[in-house]
């Protein structure tokens, strides 16, 4: 705390002093007023001086010499030298951490702008000339959709959540692609923008989708062609007792290329676009049936006891073809991993986050190192069983595929001796009210 004994002693001689002028005044003059007014004035005067020198110092800026006046003054003085000294500290300290920021954000080689709440650039670094075509200082205040102008980045950065990255063609160069990605920080809804260039990863990802696609059509004729000559050969009129294993064996695996080739197809067009196409209101309790139906039908033999259990009244808004495909790929494969006779139940429940589809099945259950691996591509828990049973190692790949792009979530759970749970989670806002019911069972259009 501030000793404030000798600035009070300065004050009180000063005021003593104007006192002493009004008591000569009144012995030698007989005016001890007018003496005790120009000793007031003097002491005013005196004040407002440093005051208004202080005003000065402050306003303009200039720095206070650590020379201090007498009394209360050099405690304000010495104070705001102190502030002074401090506020110079902390702007170089400042200074040396925004050049520091500047050379790091110049050497960064992806482009990053900070935008206000109009969108308007705060600040960009120089890859930002370059990826998005806008320029610090020039850029500062101007509306970065009106740079750029491109109506899909336009809606992108409009939105009000950026779940998501954004590709599309820098509109300095049409040739390369940009993934751009928005988060929000700081207390004024301040926002920034990151543009990544993926042109070689990009055009890499889409060679190898067309790579996949190319070839899974370009195997699919001759293996048609080779299965409609074995059909042929498999009548009873057409071949010999030699011939009917050999002949059976090459339309197992003929038939299981197929598959292969259909389920890559399929994860090759989940891959490459984000979200589903042609969507409508599905009515799951109808799609459940007509998959177990199927299902039943795929067991044959074996026996295995599907039931279907529908708490749930609320539809899904999603893609038909593809919610089918994951749905049986679950229930399918409950048919083909487990043990003839098994109990597979199929249900479609509410959930606290909004509905759930589950296959349960009473089998042997999976090892749970397995789990965390069972959506990888042609991962098999037991290869050889896998391949007998018809599997392709790509139906909970595309189970994952499908979910993501409907917002849901795949949850695995299994007990060795006591069965599995596959469980599809599916968000409030995917579920729509039943409005009416359609002969097909399968669609209700909007």
């Amino acid at each position: 705390m501030t000793d404030l004994t000798g600035p009070l002693k300065f004050e009180l001689i000063c005021l003593g002093c104007v006192v002493g002028l009004s008591v000569v005044g009144a012995v030698f003059w007989d005016t001890p007023l007018l003496f005790l007014l120009v000793g007031i004035l003097i002491y005013a005067g005196w004040h407002l001086f440093h005051l208004v020198r202080l005003a000065y110092l402050i306003q303009t800026g200039k720095q206070l010499d650590a020379h201090f006046p007498p009394g209360f003054w050099a405690i304000i003085y010495k104070n705001a030298y102190t502030l002074k000294k401090r506020s110079r500290k902390r702007k170089r300290r400042l200074s040396r951490f925004f050049k520091r920021f500047t050379e790091s954000a110049a050497a960064f080689p992806d482009a990053a702008v900070i935008l206000g709440q109009a969108n308007d650039i705060e600040w960009c670094n120089p890859a930002a000339a370059e990826l998005l075509g806008v320029s610090w200082p020039q850029a500062a205040g101007l509306n970065l959709v009106q740079a750029v102008r491109d109506p899909v980045f336009e809606e992108y950065l409009n939105k009000e959540e950026q779940g998501q990255a954004l590709e599309f063609p820098s509109p300095v160069d049409q040739t390369k692609i940009l993934s751009v990605y928005v988060t929000s920080f700081g207390k004024k809804s301040q926002r920034l923008l990151i543009a990544q260039d993926i042109t070689r990863p990009y055009y890499v990802d889409r060679m190898r989708r067309d790579f996949v696609a190319n070839a899974s059509h370009e195997l699919r004729t001759p293996l048609t062609v080779i299965r409609g000559f074995l059909e042929v050969w498999n009548t009873p009129e057409s071949k010999s007792l030699q011939q009917t294993q050999s002949v059976e064996l090459m339309l197992e695996q003929t038939e299981r290329m197929e598959q292969t080739i259909t389920d890559m197809l399929t994860l090759s067009h989940l891959e490459y676009d984000d979200k589903p196409a042609a969507e409508t209101v599905v009515a799951i309790p109808a799609l459940l049936n007509s998959i177990v139906k199927e299902a039943t039908a795929l067991s044959g033999d074996m026996g295995h006891e599907i039931n279907v259990s529908i708490e749930e009244e609320r539809n899904l808004y999603g893609n038909l073809a593809e919610l089918r495909d994951a749905f049986s790929n679950l229930v399918f494969n409950a048919v083909r991993h487990t043990p003839p006779r098994t109990h597979i139940d199929v249900s479609w429940v509410p959930h606290q986050d909004g509905a759930q589809l589950e296959v349960r099945d009473n089998g042997e259950g999976i090892p749970a190192r397995h789990i965390p691996r069972l959506t990888e591509r042609f991962y098999r828990i037991d290869p050889g069983r896998s391949r007998e049973s018809g599997g392709t190692g790509l139906g909970l790949a595309i189970v994952k595929h499908v979910l993501t792009r409907h917002e849901g979530d795949l949850q695995i759970s299994s007990e060795i001796g006591k069965g599995s749970a596959f469980t599809c989670i599916f968000p409030h806002r995917r579920l729509v009210e039943p409005v009416a019911e359609v002969a097909s069972g399968a669609v209700i259009k909007e």
